[in-house]
């Protein structure tokens, strides 16, 4: 597996595991209060993106309570105060020149642009320009799943074509597919009828190209991935950094 791709099932787990349940739980509810705002119904059947903010809340084990009471300051619905939240990207370049690209939920831009400024700069990175590497990244569905037998592995990536996936990669017992955003959730309840249960399922931002890293580069670059991800305001940090196995290997243990 790729450093790249391995890094972002090792950021999945640790997120998974996170003991900052709270931090993470304040996150994965502006993400569902946004999606049922934006998509303008409380309704998950009715609303796509909010069914995967409340898949991925549920995953994570996000009380019931709290996940509907994050759809309904959404919808400004049962006396809940409608959220004020925007979205907001931010560009950069990690220590070694990699390419970050930050998602954010905010109701404060300046206070959030100054938080990731000062973190790129904490971190050995830099804050560009709107636009200085959106171009190598694509959105695209993802879903993972963590299989033992090729043969599964391979049945299963015929289901995920069959059902309109566009590309499959199967390496170190994890299997990535990648779908057009509108069809995540279909070729996840392909997979699902499948009998199989996807580890993860989100709309991710995925780079066209990767770059290698060196091992003190790579370290940094984790460091500061992990400093705007422990931000507040931010919901997820991509980059296109390809990293080495020993630097992951450790991270991983952390």
């Amino acid at each position: 597996m790729s450093g790249h791709s391995k890094w972002s099932t090792i950021k999945r787990a640790k997120g998974a595991a996170d003991a900052k349940r709270g931090a993470l739980f304040t996150k994965l509810a502006r993400n569902i209060s946004l999606a049922a705002k934006e998509g303008g119904s409380g309704d998950p059947d009715m609303n796509f993106r909010l069914r995967i903010a409340m898949d991925q809340a549920r995953s994570n084990n996000m009380p019931l309570d709290s996940i509907m009471r994050a759809v309904r300051r959404g919808t400004g619905e049962g006396g809940e105060g409608m959220v004020d939240l925007s979205e907001v990207t931010y560009e950069g370049y990690g220590p070694s020149g990699g390419a970050i690209l930050v998602q954010a939920l905010t109701d404060n831009r300046n206070r959030t642009a100054s938080e990731v400024r000062s973190a790129f700069n904490k971190g050995g990175g830099n804050l560009g320009d709107s636009g200085c590497v959106a171009w190598n990244f694509d959105t695209r569905g993802v879903i993972t799943l963590e299989i033992d037998d090729e043969s599964v592995a391979e049945e299963l990536s015929l289901a995920a074509i069959d059902a309109e996936a566009d590309d499959v990669k199967f390496e170190d017992g994890i299997l990535e597919v990648y779908t057009a955003p509108e069809n995540l959730l279909a070729v996840k309840s392909a997979l699902e009828s499948e009998g199989a249960e996807p580890a993860s399922a989100d709309i991710s931002m995925v780079p066209k190209t990767v770059i290698p890293l060196e091992n003190r580069a790579a370290e940094q670059t984790l460091r500061l991935l992990d400093i705007l991800e422990d931000l507040d305001d931010v919901q997820k940090a991509y980059t296109n950094a390809d990293f080495p196995a020993e630097v992951l290997e450790r991270y991983g243990s952390d």
